[in-house]
């Protein structure tokens, strides 16, 4: 029931009231003296009803009205609870959805962010692996460049050294090939037969490693360096070998 409604109940029930008080008028002896038909008491024993007179019906008049007023202000103050607790309840919820939307972005930026990092560390990683096998290939160039300017020389040693990345494995196989050869090409042990830089007996062994094992340094040393790794474990090992026998 709204608050008008109350009110106008307690205001029409107050105006009923007075108004009968008003209407029907009291005698001392309680008979209604007003314009009523004249009735029979000797007859028939009529009693009215007890209606307040006008003073009586105006204070029940105004405790209805102060009743009412209680109950428009109770009510009153129930919807402005309501509408209080209506509006925390709202504040919250607005929050709570401010707050996981706030979260949620958050969330998303990370991701975003992480994403991004990903995708850098993925692109400089490719890059440091393309700048790599570039370094790779340029130095397998130049180590190929430097055999073929060493064969087109037909520089012996400098073929063997090309072929040899360890500094103290060419020592030892240089230290060889110059006690048994010379570092020459088409060395012949008069002798033996032994054959070529490495003095392969026969020298028609050099052929595994190239047809052209006869005029080649860098087939010759090819065979030479096999040998000497299968025989003896390095070109260190040999020349130890042949430096207790001067032979190997």
């Amino acid at each position: 029931m709204s608050r008008v409604s109350v009110r106008g109940i307690a205001v029409a029930s107050a105006t009923a009231v007075t108004a009968v008080g008003a209407v029907v008028g009291i005698t001392g002896t309680g008979v209604a003296t007003s314009n009523a038909q004249t009735v029979d008491t000797a007859s028939t024993t009529t009693k009215l009803l007890d209606v307040p007179g006008t003073t009586q019906a105006q204070q029940v008049s105004s405790g209805v009205l102060q009743q009412a007023d209680a109950q428009t202000a109770a009510y009153d103050e129930a919807q402005r609870f309501a509408a209080a607790e209506a509006a925390r309840i709202q504040a919250e919820q607005k929050a709570a959805a401010e707050k996981e939307a706030a979260a949620k972005a958050a969330a998303e930026k990370a991701a975003e962010e992480a994403r991004v990092a990903a995708e850098k560390a993925a692109a400089a990683k490719a890059a440091a692996e393309k700048k790599a096998a570039e370094e790779r290939a340029a130095a397998e160039k130049a180590s190929r460049d430097q055999e073929r300017t060493a064969v087109t020389s037909g520089d012996p040693k400098a073929i063997a050294r090309s072929m040899i990345a360890s500094d103290a494995q060419f020592s030892c196989f240089s230290n060889i090939v110059s006690r048994e050869s010379g570092w020459k090409v088409t060395a012949t042990n008069p002798s033996s037969g032994a054959y070529g830089l490495v003095q392969a007996l026969p020298g028609s062994k050099m052929a595994s490693a190239g047809a052209d094992w006869r005029t080649n340094p860098a087939t010759q040393i090819k065979w030479g360096l096999s040998y000497m790794n299968s025989r003896y474990g390095s070109p260190c090992e040999a020349w130890a070998f042949w430096q207790a026998n001067h032979w190997y």
